[in-house]
């Protein structure tokens, strides 16, 4: 039995096509209990879609189709033919940009020209990196006592990820390209709000002539199907990119169960140092990017503003005019700078964090208000004076909120950017090198950019430290996540035959 098809209008009145069933063995089927989740507009609040949604069982049908085609077909393709297929969904993927970059803006609240001008060049760069090292994962050789030893990267066998509705496109290419490129096969569960790229990524999967198993595409909610995958006997990795409470519960159902192999990207609480002698230009425009882009709702926000005095009050104009520069409206529109939160309890979320903040004394700057009558609208928003043991310095809010306070010196914003739980990303701005790389090594994160923010490169490892996960994204160290490490040790024999 087939799931129906849905038309979407994007772009302009154009029409999109979109199966609704989950993708197990390159086919489109329903759940088997008929579950299904509802797909919003977080503009309108109108439902898009009516999808499948899968169940314990569903999950059992896909791992064991994935199980299936690893063991009959897929660790007998080599890298060669696996880098084809690679390169043969990128080139698929670009082709069908606008279809993506629609279905971001429908479902996520993407803006489209983002979407379109990074979120799928992004994906597809991903696609093509990984592809390259389809026949290039390599081991070391050693000499050991009568012989020596080599150690070779073999594939993990059946893998599972289960990814975020923030880029949902590009995290996703972020799993399936290293987790093939090596010979896993792939279970994948995308996020409850955000579910149509996946279904017509699954389309492209089966064009570009991938066999039926080696990649499944469920779409449900986490607290079944993503906990089914956790829990699964036959699940061999499991790559999550989310929040942190979500990520302690993979961490338990993995120990429960087989102990599969885990990496998780969690969350962050970034900070954007400023000092006296950056570019204020240049400061104030990756500053205001780094937590208003997707409204804040990225893992990498900048969203802790630390100041240096001499500077500080022509950042904050400065910040507060570009800041405010807004047309919220529908994410399709070209004329859009401002989407909505990806739904109402993202904005409820956001809208409490800005009453805590006020509550809690901190002097708003800009924004703390909802926009417009309908969709999930929140402004910018940036609160001044802001101390370490507020709460909006401290959690993560996954909004365009930002917690803005002057430093005297080096040593001192160096404690204040370290004085959190999370460790993922941090930015430091001045045109002085040496202070650059001495306040790089300082920091407690898994990446530092200096005198830019974010900057997303596939060929450069992506994750955190402490409460930010473990493992990476991106680069070749990535490669570590997806495979195993086999050592073969060989004695060489003499050709006097040993005594006894």
């Amino acid at each position: 039995m087939t799931s129906p098809i849905i038309q979407l209008t994007g772009v302009a009145g154009r029409l999109l096509e979109v199966p609704t069933g989950l993708f197990i063995n390159n086919e489109f089927v329903p759940a088997k209990n008929g579950s299904t989740l509802e797909t919003l507009n977080p503009s309108t609040g109108e439902v898009l879609a009516t999808i499948s949604a899968a169940e314990q069982e569903d999950v059992d049908i896909a791992v064991a189709s994935a199980k299936k085609a690893y063991e009959d077909v897929w660790s007998k393709f080599s890298g060669q033919q696996r880098r084809v297929l690679l390169l043969k969904l990128a080139d698929l993927i670009e082709r069908d940009a606008e279809d993506f970059a629609t279905l971001e803006a429908l479902d996520g609240g993407i803006l489209y020209n983002d979407s379109k001008r990074m979120n799928v060049p992004y994906t597809v760069e991903c696609l093509r990196y990984f592809a390259g090292w389809a026949d290039k994962v390599d081991g070391k050789s050693m000499r050991i006592p009568h012989g020596m030893a080599y150690t070779k990267r073999e594939p993990i066998g059946v893998c599972a990820a289960i990814v975020p509705w923030n880029s949902p496109l590009m995290i996703t290419a972020w799993k399936v390209a290293p987790c093939l490129a090596v010979g896993n096969v792939l279970v994948l569960k995308t996020a409850e709000l955000t579910p149509l790229y996946g279904l017509k990524l699954a389309r492209l999967i089966k064009e570009a002539g991938f066999p039926p198993g080696v990649v499944n595409i469920l779409t449900g909610f986490g607290k079944t199907a993503g906990q089914a995958l956790a829990e699964h006997m036959d699940v061999d990795k499991l790559a999550f990119t989310g929040s942190g409470v979500v990520g302690r519960g993979i961490m338990i159902a993995a120990a429960k169960s087989n102990l599969k192999k885990i990496t998780l990207e969690l969350g962050g609480k970034g900070a954007t140092i400023i000092f006296d002698d950056a570019d204020l230009d240049n400061a104030v425009f990756w500053a205001t990017l780094g937590i208003t882009v997707n409204n804040g709702q990225i893992c990498v926000a900048g969203s802790r503003l630390y100041v240096q005095t001499g500077i500080y009050d022509k950042f904050i104009e400065a910040f507060r005019t570009n800041s405010t520069k807004t047309k919220a409206g529908d994410p399709l529109l070209g004329d859009t700078t401002k989407g909505p939160l990806v739904s109402t309890v993202q904005k409820g979320r956001v809208v409490a964090r800005i009453q805590k903040g006020l509550s809690e004394g901190a002097t708003l700057l800009h924004g703390g208000e909802s926009v417009g009558e309908s969709g999930n609208f929140v402004n910018n928003t940036a609160f001044l004076g802001v101390t370490e043991d507020m709460s909006i310095m401290k959690e993560e809010i996954f909004g365009p909120v930002a917690s803005i306070a002057k430093f005297s010196t080096e040593d001192e914003v160096i404690k204040l950017a370290n004085n959190t739980v999370y460790g993922l990303s941090n930015a430091v701005f001045t045109n002085d090198i040496s202070r650059a790389h001495r306040v790089a090594d300082a920091l407690h994160s898994g990446q530092v950019t200096i005198n830019t923010w974010g900057d997303v490169s596939t060929n450069v490892p992506f994750g955190g430290v402490k409460q930010s996960g473990f493992g990476r994204d991106m680069g070749e160290d990535a490669l570590d996540g997806w495979t195993n490490l086999k050592s073969i040790k060989v004695n060489v024999l003499s050709v006097q035959k040993p005594k006894l």
